[in-house]
C-alpha cells in the first residue's frame, strides 16, 4: 500500500506539471493561468451547488427513517470532486468535473458500493 500511495503522490504531480508546461506552450501562459482560475471557480460552484442538494437528499432520507449510504457517498465524491477542482491541473480538474457530474458520479458510486459488497462477502464480514 505505501508503494502505491508514493507512487500516486509523485506520479500525479510530475503528470500535472508535464500537462501544465505543455499547455502553456501551445495556448500560452496567459491563457493557460486563466484556464487554471476558471476551473477552480467553476469547481467551487459546482460542488456548492451538488453538495447542497445532497445534504437535502440526506436530510430527507433521515427524516424517513432511512439510512443515508447513498447521498453520504454522494457528498463524498463532491467534496473529493470539488478539491480535485480547486487543484491546479488540467487532469486533476477533468477527475474532479467527472466526480460532480451527477449522472458520472452515480455510476462511479454503484461500481463503489459493488465493490464493496463483493469485498465483504469475499471476508465474510
Amino acid at each position: 500500500m505505501f508503494i502505491k500511495l508514493l507512487l500516486f503522490f509523485t506520479l500525479v504531480p510530475v503528470i500535472e506539471v508535464y500537462v501544465l508546461f505543455e499547455a502553456g506552450r501551445l495556448i500560452g501562459l496567459p491563457l493557460t493561468i486563466t484556464l487554471i482560475i476558471l476551473t477552480g471557480i467553476a469547481g467551487a460552484y459546482l460542488a456548492q451547488s451538488q453538495g447542497f442538494q445532497v445534504l437535502i437528499d440526506i436530510r430527507q432520507s433521515i427524516e424517513q427513517g432511512g439510512l443515508p449510504a447513498e447521498g453520504l457517498a454522494h457528498a463524498a465524491l463532491i467534496l473529493t470532486g470539488g478539491i480535485l477542482l480547486l487543484t491546479p491541473g488540467f487532469c486533476t480538474d477533468l477527475i474532479g468535473f467527472i466526480l460532480l457530474t451527477p449522472l458520472t458520479r452515480q455510476i462511479l458510486k454503484d461500481r463503489i458500493f459493488k465493490w464493496l459488497r463483493n469485498h465483504l462477502a469475499e471476508r465474510d464480514i
